[in-house]
């Protein structure tokens, strides 16, 4: 298992091909004076101690000098004891709420967009976890099943809003329902549901779930996004205030209430999203706290640098340079 411990060097390789464009333009440039002096051959030959080729030899020992030298310097190395390293983790869901009270902009600059940033935060936390995504408004669905794919959740976050979800509300219990049959059902452990919501037209059957869930091994914390005080919902489109069925704007308040009691049924935590750096590391916290499956992977920790079998040959190349002899320019002085 080979690996480059500083890979980023390896884009200074795109110069070489530019330094021997550049070379031989001033190679042509060069033959195209030379002509213009007079005969290739008399010119040539009133050059003393010119040795044919010397200049391009110079190139072709300098460039490849500096290709080995970058290479080098990105240090190539390879897995040297193979160790067998026990690691635990947790599957972790986590359901967000992307209905359309989600956009309300009580919490800057709406309540999705800070919901999303708690989850980016989350997912730079965790490590040796499992993680997946459902979304819910009307509807939930699983847009990531359980994966240690981090960068793949995070292009799926991305995406997530109330389009994808065509029916409005608040199915907490639906989400629920979804993340336990996601859920692996051979172990009544090392599970957990972070509920990201406002909690604003939640069903009936979220509090029961939330205790058949606890029951079956699920912890579930909540995160309540919003305020108290709420915030007129604008739409995205018009920007014009939404309106209810009688004509009054339409106000959305955080659920504060239901949200704790999902969390008490679920023996779990609940938090107000406010400062996402310490949301993110108290259900870190509360995570890493949990008994986690044992899983059994070999990791190369023990890695051999071969930078020196590229360093050191690019430096003999540049002494050989330099030992090439240059054109002399001899002048006979007559003495009296």
């Amino acid at each position: 298992m080979f690996r480059f411990q500083h890979p980023e060097y390896l884009l200074l390789l795109f110069a070489v091909p530019m330094l021997v464009l550049i070379f031989a333009a001033l190679l042509f440039w060069r033959a195209r004076i030379m002509k213009a002096i007079g005969e290739a051959s008399l010119v040539a030959a009133q050059m003393l101690g010119r040795i044919p080729g010397r200049i391009t030899l110079r190139a072709i020992l300098v460039l490849t000098a500096l290709l080995l030298a970058i290479v080098g310097a990105a240090n190539l190395q390879g897995g040297g004891k193979p160790e067998q390293v026990q690691r635990k983790g947790v599957d972790v869901l986590i359901a967000l709420d992307v209905s359309k009270s989600m956009w309300a902009q009580d919490l800057a600059p709406d309540r999705l967009t800070r919901a999303k940033q708690l989850i980016e935060r989350l997912l730079d936390k965790l490590h040796n976890d499992r993680v997946g995504l459902i979304i819910f408004a009307g509807k939930a669905y699983l847009q990531v099943p359980l994966t240690m794919d981090y960068n793949s959740m995070r292009m799926m976050l991305q995406n997530a809003g109330p389009d994808q979800v065509p029916t409005q509300g608040t199915v907490i219990g639906e989400a629920i329902a979804l993340a336990m049959k996601s859920f692996s059902q051979k172990e009544k452990k090392f599970k957990s549901l972070i509920i990201i919501s406002d909690g604003e037209d939640h069903d009936e059957q979220a509090l029961a779930k939330a205790k058949e869930a606890a029951d079956a091994g699920v912890v579930i914390h909540t995160v309540g996004v919003g305020s108290a005080q709420g915030a007129l919902l604008f739409d995205p489109v018009t920007h014009q205030p939404k309106l209810d069925q009688s004509g009054n704007q339409v106000r959305s308040k955080l659920n504060q209430e239901e949200m704790k009691q999902l969390a008490d049924a679920g023996s779990g935590t609940y938090q107000l999203l406010g400062n996402g750096a310490e949301v993110a590391s108290k259900l870190t916290a509360q995570i890493d706290g949990m008994e986690g499956r044992a899983l059994g992977a070999i990791s190369y920790t023990d890695y051999d640098s071969y930078f020196q079998y590229f360093l050191l040959p690019a430096l003999l190349l540049l002494i050989l340079e330099y030992l090439i002899p240059g054109a002399t320019n001899h002048r006979k002085w007559n003495t009296a």
